[in-house]
């Protein structure tokens, strides 16, 4: 009824408004979810390393247009950013497993091992961490070695506030020099760049070499404390020639994480993971740091859980294809039948197109309301004569096979009521002369 009342430029209109709202609808939808997800990393280094590297990737994840963002946040040490993790203001964190609270953490990958290394001056005495006692011992890195000090100091029974001193990388040469520290820790990846930090630090020839001191009880420490690892320091690791240490040294070690909060989405990590890893491939050559990103420990025990997503990537148990996209397949053909229903019906509401066709039987049934109107008896005949051509035209049909023909009983039962209506109004007409001349 509205279409028919409503001029067809108004229709227009409308259906075109309509179609803006629904397409801007859809367009808004489709750049909801094909926006790429930006996560916040917090990553912190006294040398800055950390955060060159996850600048790496991040920049790698755009220019591959990755879904996935990453926004690095440097806070400039490893305390630093496991603060700003638990503190909940980013999503994940490169942290030392020894550092900070990570009771919301959930480990996506180890990013690199850090190893405890004492070292003393050349022709120091001191051999072992026992013989530390009344000496000091400068610390490189402070607060995020805090924990490293305790475990130490429990051990081996030191006084931990009488040993050990917090001393800046850029004193260290000066400190040793002076012999206001007897020996350094440092906590460092054993990679080269680190290693010629520590060698400059020391002045050695060929007959003067620094001491590594060894944490022989670095077994019993990483059953008491998981956070760390027993760690043979290779031979020759410090020097070549000749080699410092002289033999493979026992020390602790801890793993640096790329971690990510518990209540990031599982989906969301698992895509995470595996683009993160297809990154690590691609940066490899350029810089080989990458070459120390690995899978973290998938067993239910292990130090840090961990995430389900990445689980599911390291594990093979992602989504399969049908899994992933069935509910697009079973419901594409339910969204096309509903759009082709809204066309329909707006092709409907518009009136335009041919116009239905009526058939013989819609014909007669019109017929009857003709007949009820009729005033004279020479309109009876002409509608009498409409019928004889339908019901001609329809026989004619039946006869030649025609399966759109109306069968003849049907035509017989609204012919027969047709004739009914037309006597009775011949018989109303026939009585009105007789009525008016009464009167």
């Amino acid at each position: 009824m509205m279409s028919i009342k409503l001029p067809l430029w108004l229709r227009a209109t409308m259906l075109i408004g309509a179609a803006i709202l629904a397409a801007g609808a859809g367009l808004f939808g489709y750049r909801y979810f094909t926006h790429p997800v930006t996560l916040t990393v917090a990553v912190g280094s006294i040398d800055g390393e950390a955060a060159k590297a996850m600048s790496a990737i991040a920049s790698r994840l755009v220019s591959t247009n990755a879904s996935i963002r990453l926004k690095i946040i440097d806070s400039g040490t490893a305390l630093g950013a496991a603060d700003l993790f638990s503190a909940g203001k980013v999503d994940l964190a490169v942290v030392r497993g020894d550092v900070g609270d990570l009771s919301q953490a959930q480990a996506v990958v180890v990013v690199s091992h850090v190893v405890a290394l004492i070292i003393a001056p050349p022709g120091s005495t001191i051999d072992s961490v026992g013989k530390l006692k009344g000496h000091t011992v400068g610390v490189v890195g402070g607060v995020a070695n805090s924990k490293v000090i305790d475990v130490l100091s429990k051990e081996y029974g030191l006084d931990a506030a009488k040993v050990f001193k917090e001393i800046a990388l850029s004193d260290a040469r000066r400190a040793i020099q002076s012999k206001e520290v007897s020996a350094l820790l440092v906590v460092i990846p054993l990679a080269e760049k680190y290693l010629s930090l520590v060698r400059g630090v020391f002045q050695s020839g060929p007959k003067t070499v620094p001491v590594l001191i060894p944490i022989d009880s670095a077994g019993a420490i990483a059953e008491a404390d998981r956070a760390y690892e027993s760690f043979d320091v290779p031979k020759g690791t410090l020097r070549g020639s000749p080699p410092v240490p002289d033999d493979d040294l026992t020390t602790l070690q801890a793993s640096l994480y790329l971690v990510a909060n518990k209540k990031l989405g599982t989906d969301l990590m698992t895509r995470f993971t595996q683009t993160l890893m297809s990154v690590r491939r691609d940066l490899l050559g350029e810089q080989p740091i990458f070459a120390q990103i690995t899978a973290p420990s998938t067993d239910q025990d292990a130090y840090l859980p961990l995430h389900p997503g990445a689980a599911a990537f390291y594990n093979g148990t992602q989504q399969s294809f049908m899994d992933e996209y069935g509910n697009w397949i079973y419901l594409t053909p339910m969204v096309l039948g509903g759009v082709a229903t809204v066309l329909a019906a707006a092709w409907k509401f518009l009136g335009i197109g041919p116009a239905t066709r009526e058939g013989p039987l819609d014909s007669l049934y019109a017929l009857a309301r003709r007949i009820r109107k009729v005033d004279t008896e020479a309109e009876l005949s002409d509608i009498e004569e409409e019928i004889d051509n339908i019901l001609k035209a329809e026989r004619a049909k039946s006869a030649r096979g025609d399966e759109s023909a109306v069968d003849d009983a049907t035509l017989n039962v609204a012919a027969h009521r047709l004739e009914s209506l037309i006597h009775d109004r011949r018989t109303l007409l026939a009585t009105r002369p007789a009525v008016a001349s009464a009167a």
